[in-house]
């Protein structure tokens, strides 16, 4: 469980546009799967597991909370070589803002979708088992959010 940290830090940050909040998350997210291991059959993907409590969480809170969407779009203040070189660093670390915010922007089930096969790496029926949802729909799910991410990408 302690192996699959990053990676679900990743996941939560992503899901709520915070590092802060996404913390919250995995620490959540860690709580319940401790609390609920007699659940986890072994033999089956730990990781998966994992990321459906964390998505489960994210839209429990969301739902607890009435918020349509997220707001911040954060990014980490130890983001590798981004301000080495003057002009270029500050430019990359506006794209990567940039980047952040326009993820951010997405339906939270396209960003679902997107994070777990394109950040997380994971196959897209690991990432449907994960959600949920038959594979037609992730594929629509990222095809949109694809979409919508070429249209925000600067010019260049």
């Amino acid at each position: 469980m302690v192996q699959l940290l990053p990676r679900l830090r990743r996941f939560a940050a992503g899901l709520t546009g915070s590092i802060a909040d996404g913390d919250d998350l995995v620490q959540d997210t860690v709580e319940r799967a401790l609390k609920n291991l007699h659940q986890w059959e072994p033999g089956t993907r730990l990781d998966s597991w994992m990321f459906r409590i964390a998505k489960n969480r994210f839209l429990d809170v969301r739902r607890g909370r009435k918020r349509s969407g997220v707001v911040s779009g954060e990014i980490p203040e130890d983001a590798p070589a981004i301000r080495s070189d003057g002009a270029r660093g500050a430019e990359a670390h506006m794209m990567l803002r940039g980047a952040a915010q326009a993820l951010d922007g997405l339906p939270p089930e396209q960003r679902e979708a997107l994070l777990l096969v394109t950040v997380e790496g994971l196959s897209y029926r690991d990432a449907a088992d994960i959600l949920e949802i038959p594979i037609g729909t992730l594929t629509s799910r990222i095809a949109r959010a694809r979409e919508a991410l070429a249209l925000w990408a600067p010019e260049g």
